[in-house]
């Protein structure tokens, strides 16, 4: 198979009611845990790339380990700039051979956004890249991305937005927010408002951030062994699963891949204490990862086989 940008992974995902993965990387092993697990499930995948990211290892070698990927593989994989914040970086990524960029303006006013978002996807476009934005603000925190305060979308804008700017998906905020405190008290989405979007907007790809259902397995594997992660709570699997039979048609998972690392290196560490090989802590890394990924895609993303 090949790198792809996303036009026919959200086609065939809405036409089937699933959603793929979006698995944020930051380097070679979390990149072989998600192919590896997307191998094995038959199942396309877009890795994509915060401006943290960017900093952290370099759009080149980033590209580079993505290709090795495809070759050993053979799956489908669309490479996406995840929360791009200006054209200077969406132009960065592109010539480095991203598929797919999101430019996020949701915390301009909406003209503001909408002029914005119109500009990259004429960029973008022209050079055969697709564009996912995103209108109303998510809470919380991740990496260069956070707010305190949490704006849900309006399905009136979404409509407007969508249909100026030629945006090709679109991020919405329902409930969902960054980072591993989600919610407070009892999870809730606002599934009517999805729903709206879906009807005024059929067969558009809709997309979900901040949709890690912070596995409370990892949480205590991590606190068991020296570490301090108090009150964290992610989206459960069944809302996820039932939004991915409705328009969503791509899903957001990045602090799953972080807590799921930090578990599995905690615990090797701890018991393994003489051991100083990095390939044996960060090999179980990648190994638990890869088994993250591969329940993400039977339990919620139902994405398994959308390679044939």
């Amino acid at each position: 198979m090949a790198l792809v940008t996303t036009k026919e992974m959200f086609r065939k995902a809405y036409e089937g009611k699933y959603s793929i993965g979006a698995f944020n990387i930051n380097d070679m092993e979390i990149i072989q845990g998600v192919v590896n697990a997307c191998k094995s499930r038959n199942s396309a995948v877009i890795l994509q790339v915060s401006t943290g990211a960017l900093k952290y290892a370099g759009p080149d070698y980033l590209m580079n380990m993505v290709d090795a990927a495809i070759k050993e593989t053979g799956i489908d994989i669309a490479v996406h700039l995840d929360h791009g914040p200006d054209l200077e970086t969406v132009k960065k990524v592109i010539e480095a051979g991203f598929t797919s960029v999101m430019f996020d303006g949701s915390h301009y006013d909406f003209e503001e956004n909408v002029r914005l978002t119109k500009e990259i996807v004429d960029y973008a476009h022209a050079r055969g890249v697709v564009v996912e934005a995103e209108l109303g603000v998510l809470a919380g925190v991740e990496d260069d991305v956070q707010s305190e305060k949490h704006v849900y979308t309006q399905p009136d804008e979404a409509v407007e937005f969508v249909q100026r700017t030629g945006c090709d998906s679109l991020a919405i905020a329902i409930g969902t927010s960054h980072g591993a405190f989600k919610f407070a008290g009892t999870p809730e989405l606002k599934f009517d408002i999805l729903e709206e979007i879906g009807n005024r907007l059929p067969g558009y790809p809709i997309v979900l951030h901040g949709a890690s259902a912070v596995s409370q397995e990892h949480v205590a594997t991590c606190n068991q062994f020296g570490g301090a992660i108090k009150g964290a709570q992610g989206v459960p699997k069944e809302m996820l699963r039932k939004a991915s039979e409705m328009a969503v048609c791509k899903v957001n998972m990045d602090t799953d891949i972080r807590l799921a690392m930090t578990a599995a290196l905690r615990k090797f560490l701890a018991e393994n204490p003489s051991e100083f090989d990095p390939r044996k802590y960060m090999g179980a890394a990648r190994k638990e990862i890869q088994k993250l990924v591969e329940e993400k895609i039977d339990d919620v993303l139902g994405s398994a086989n959308s390679m044939a």
